[in-house]
């Protein structure tokens, strides 16, 4: 091949790529996330999640390939829920408490194979949330310990103010390597979801140890600083809280809405043995009515019930209510919390007596396991 065969073949690629590149800009521009700059992919799930909403609910669990009940096998594709159903789930939570200081977060799973998973998953077309646990920058120790004010110390001019900057470097790293493709690597969407379930008090960013505008003055130094700063544009901001009275409430300590991507609810207290099925209702109905108002993603971001006592939990306590109701039920996905144990667990596993309503909950077409999930990550205006 001579010489000029080559050039011209060159030419002829990067002439695609730019005009690749243009038309890239210019079928996003009229999507309008926090991140403005987000690639495509990420404002085509954004699009999606929000136009979804009402038709189907993803079905997610935290760290569901990582490991389950009395197994943790590295390399393998496994998870109680495909155990039980066949299907993985449509979406993964993942940790990033420990970042840094180790190989392992804080609930024994490797990052580097955690890299993996969620390749994995965004490869059957997936969805995968990222929460993390900041261990308390003033005592070293994690995040439940509430001793100390916290959250000033790490806005800009404070003492940990550094540090917090560090752990965010870190952090925009991970997210760079979080890449598929052969020649030409893209970055996988992920929904990020920090300082959650601020209306508690059992973590430091939470209501009783920082006021509202620190908080939000936090959020929007480290939204900022990952887009504007360290250029990470992969990431979708979820605002969660956990149970609210009302939409003052809820709103609190809303960041506002250009720094908020979906509005999220984190609610175990609905879905215990004391809890009432319309007090859940209610609350939902105020997310999808906020987040619509707002044209933001309404999520169920997190619940579940330590380990299923009732066996037909699944259908009776959290599908039938929700699915029932035609606000509540415009949520984009619902996520239950991990599988670590016999008594601490919140999926089924094989022969647990909740087994079997699982799999007629998992048959609803309302809700969306792998092998149904519909193209998140393409435009379809």
């Amino acid at each position: 091949m001579t010489k000029q065969i080559i050039q011209s073949i060159c030419l002829i690629i990067v002439i695609s790529l730019l005009a690749f590149s243009w038309a890239t800009i210019e079928n996003i521009t009229f999507i309008k996330t926090v991140d403005a700059k987000a690639t495509k992919a990420t404002k085509a799930l954004f699009d999606n999640l929000k136009r979804n909403a009402g038709k189907q609910v993803l079905f997610g669990q935290e760290d569901a390939l990582a490991y389950g009940v009395e197994w943790k096998e590295w390399n393998k594709s496994r998870s109680d829920i495909k155990d039980v159903c066949g299907k993985h789930p449509s979406l993964v939570g993942w940790e990033m408490s420990k970042l840094g200081q180790g190989p392992l977060n804080i609930d024994s799973v490797s990052f580097k194979h955690m890299r993996g998973w969620i390749k994995e998953i965004y490869k059957i077309g997936g969805v995968n949330t990222i929460s993390w646990h900041m261990d308390n920058f003033v005592t070293g120790s994690d995040s439940w310990d509430v001793g100390e004010k916290v959250v000033t110390t790490i806005l800009p001019g404070g003492k940990h103010h550094a540090a917090y900057k560090a752990k965010l470097d870190l952090f925009a790293d991970y997210l760079k390597s979080l890449k598929v493709g052969f020649i030409f690597q893209k970055p996988i969407p992920i929904i990020f979801r920090p300082f959650h379930e601020h209306t508690g008090g059992w973590f430091w960013w939470g209501r009783p140890h920082c006021t509202a505008e620190e908080y939000k003055t936090l959020w929007h130094f480290t939204v900022d600083y990952l887009k504007n700063e360290k250029q990470v544009h992969n990431l979708l901001y979820c605002y969660s809280t956990d149970v609210f009275k009302d939409e003052a409430d809820y709103m609190e300590f809303y960041p506002g809405d250009d720094y908020v991507d979906i509005l999220g609810l984190d609610d175990y207290h609905d879905l215990s043995v004391k809890g009432k099925s319309e007090d859940l209702v209610r609350r939902l109905r105020l997310l999808v009515e906020m987040a619509e108002q707002r044209g933001k993603v309404p999520a169920f971001s997190e619940t579940g019930q330590e380990a299923i006592p009732d066996e037909k939990w699944w259908t009776e306590r959290l599908l039938n209510p929700i699915k029932s109701d035609p606000v509540a039920s415009r949520i984009a996905y619902l996520m239950v919390w991990r599988n670590a144990r016999k008594n601490h667990h919140y999926g089924p596993y094989p022969n647990h007596p909740s087994t079997r309503n699982f799999l007629t909950f998992s048959k609803d077409n309302w809700l969306v396991f792998e092998g149904r999930i519909p193209d998140l990550y393409r435009i379809h205006r």
